[in-house]
């Protein structure tokens, strides 16, 4: 099933509806959101996107890039995730997107990079163990 991002069914800026004169295009259509798991390795899938282009999705997650200091990163084994912000059922469904705080080997840290759509896992450390 795909998910439409067009916006020729939107209602107009006076609040009337639109009736458009065309149907939906192949280029308006979107995808459902990779939702990036806890899990025991990584996996990183690779989609076709518009353009011709790829895009890396990390479905699991078992490492991450911690930014230790502001000129040392330390790639650390996730333990937990903490919390996410993003959403309540994240955090107990363990899933890691942009914002989540994630326990790592080295401490918490907060997810800066977006998971679902670069193909890498980037923290940034909030509090040492």
């Amino acid at each position: 099933m795909s998910v439409y991002q067009g916006d020729i069914f939107k209602r107009k800026k006076t609040g009337g509806k639109s009736h458009p004169n065309r149907g939906k295009r192949r280029y308006e259509m979107g995808r459902p959101p990779t939702l990036t798991r806890l899990g025991e390795n990584n996996v990183v899938e690779k989609v076709r996107v518009r353009g011709g282009g790829l895009k890396l999705r990390v479905t699991q997650a078992a490492y991450a890039n911690v930014a230790v200091e502001k000129d040392r990163v330390v790639k650390a084994k996730v333990l937990d995730v903490v919390d996410n912000p993003a959403n309540r059922e994240f955090g107990r469904m363990k899933i890691i997107t942009k914002g989540a705080i994630i326990k790592t080997e080295v401490g918490n840290a907060v997810v800066t990079s977006k998971p679902g759509s670069n193909g890498v896992v980037n923290a940034k450390l909030v509090s040492e163990r």
